[in-house]
């Protein structure tokens, strides 16, 4: 159930269930994260941290770690995480069976984690270099289908530098790829986010319609399935595209609630 809560159909349960294993603590951090309960994704992360020695999953209770403070504005604290989410798993692949899939999972959440902290610091040919390696490393898997996620993720940290370098038109293509991807995906988290890059994606459009339409159908969606930090975003984005008192009254109300539940954004 935790799987359908982080990476699955039904992001917005709450309350979840208290796993007893590492891995659950770790699915159980992701899908309050999604939610935007900070600290109690904190909490269960920190969990992970000191009661398994698997490198696996420790790494990605790291770069998970990362991620929430991505998503607060503190890239530079996450490149951190991200760091110790790498040397906990290495870069190269290993031919044993049993290195697989949580490993592969693990190395390449930490390569788009870099890249999209360095991508944060203002290092966009670093970013563009991790990510490049992050794709090599997937050309590798010999069933794409079980990296879905990771697959996703390069997608979005690679649009995401596209629109940092004022390039819509590889932003779009590779938003454009990550919704396509998430379509076939369980994740319904995912394809929200994708369309919400492709909205972003479409601002360098002649036609802001387009974006506006993206972005008013993600702000609906996240506030159905109760992603704040996605409906915040959403928020954002339109209030920049076309600004109104609308949106940004959801874009205050989101950042309210998630001050609640322990996300202060940096400043």
């Amino acid at each position: 159930m935790l799987r359908d809560v982080a990476f699955g159909p039904d992001p917005g349960r709450y309350p979840l269930p208290v796993p007893g294993d590492a891995c659950g603590r770790w699915l159980r951090g992701v899908a309050l994260g999604g939610q935007g309960r900070y600290a109690q994704a904190r909490a269960d992360l920190e969990i992970v941290r000191r009661s398994t020695a698997q490198p696996a999953v420790l790494s990605l209770a790291a770069s998970t770690r990362a991620s929430l403070l991505r998503q607060l504005g503190s890239h530079a604290r996450a490149s951190k995480y991200d760091g110790e989410a790498l040397a906990l798993v290495g870069v190269s692949r290993s031919r044993d069976p049993r290195d697989v899939p949580l490993l592969d999972e693990a190395r390449c959440d930490a390569l788009t984690g870099l890249a999209a902290d360095a991508l944060g610091c203002g290092r966009l040919a670093l970013g563009r270099r991790l990510l490049a390696r992050c794709r090599d490393y997937l050309d590798e898997v010999e069933d794409p289908d079980t990296l879905w996620r990771q697959h996703v993720r390069l997608d979005w940290v690679t649009a995401e530098i596209a629109l940092a370098a004022g390039d819509f038109e590889t932003a779009t293509t590779h938003s454009a790829a990550a919704v396509a991807r998430s379509a076939d995906s369980p994740s319904v988290r995912h394809r929200i986010k994708s369309a919400l890059l492709f909205a972003a994606a479409a601002t360098g459009s002649p036609e802001s319609d387009r974006a506006l339409q993206a972005a008013e159908q993600v702000l609906a969606d996240s506030g159905t399935y109760g992603l704040v930090p996605l409906r915040w975003a959403a928020a954002m984005l339109l209030n920049g595209v076309r600004p109104n008192a609308a949106a940004r009254a959801v874009r205050d109300d989101c950042a309210a609630v998630l001050a609640r539940r322990g996300g202060r954004f940096a400043t």
